[in-house]
């Protein structure tokens, strides 16, 4: 790796100081960064002659991102591709727990998984890229359900008041459904416990793209022999890392804690 050059390592540390702030002054640049007043006004000047930072209008000293950045930002949008970050990220999941691991994304009250990678244990699930599960009975589907107004929900299952089931443990009440996913919203977390597959269990996490929007969950499939509690609470963190680092993946930068 060569050598950083201090004057570009100035300068993308003033830019990533927008990405809290919209709007900055000159004086808080330099405070924030507790570089020389000179320094900074020159690459204030040479970022703005640029186009990466504008004057905002009628407030001199002031400077808000510029249209460079978005024209690099929507190339790079352009590259993105969910269903081959979801089979990277997924690999190294199923790497670091030796389980099954699947992404999907919901179509209407279905989930269609888009990547997998199998366990590495003799006994596994069976599962296909491609497959389509009601999303009320599976892990993933629920936790891209509670992402979902009330409004949108209703809009989905229409004075439906009894929902299909594929298990004796499936959610077949719209009710019940509505309650789990207050829980799923509250912790985090999902689970689908024998819902969907009486032998297994699995615990997802919901995937964000760089607007905020949960566009697929992440989730970790065990054997019913294989899970307890102890299980479930370390996948339940792995399967959070894992949906994190896709989520930033396709751009998603959670709120900064102030």
């Amino acid at each position: 790796m060569g050598r950083a050059v201090p004057a570009a390592s100035r300068a993308l540390d003033i830019l990533e100081l927008f990405l809290d702030d919209p709007v900055l002054s000159a004086a808080e640049v330099v405070s924030k960064l507790a570089l020389p007043r000179t320094t900074v006004h020159e690459l204030l000047g040479t970022l703005t002659d640029r186009s990466y930072l504008v004057v905002v209008p009628g407030q001199p000293l002031r400077y808000q991102l510029g249209v460079r950045l978005f024209q690099l930002g929507s190339v790079f949008a352009q590259q993105l591709d969910l269903a081959r970050e979801a089979q990277r990220v997924a690999a190294e999941v199923a790497a670091e727990c030796g389980e099954t691991v699947h992404v999907a994304v919901r179509e209407g009250t279905d989930v269609i998984y888009i990547a997998r990678v199998e366990s590495t244990h003799p006994v596994r699930m069976v599962s296909a890229v491609g497959r389509r599960l009601p999303a009320h009975c599976t892990g993933v589907g629920k936790m891209l359900l509670s992402a979902l107004s009330e409004q949108a929900l209703n809009a989905l299952y229409p004075k439906q008041t009894t929902l299909p089931k594929m298990t004796h443990a499936s959610i077949s009440s719209l009710s019940r459904l509505k309650t789990q996913l207050a829980e799923i919203r509250a912790r985090g977390l999902s689970y689908d416990e024998a819902e969907s597959s009486e032998d297994v269990h699995c615990v997802a996490a919901g995937v964000r793209d760089h607007t905020g929007e949960m566009v697929a969950g992440l989730s970790i499939s065990v054997p019913i022999t294989r899970w307890d509690e102890d299980r479930r609470r370390v996948l339940g963190e792995l399967v959070t890392d894992g949906a994190a680092r896709l989520s930033a993946s396709l751009g998603y930068r959670a709120a900064a804690t102030r």
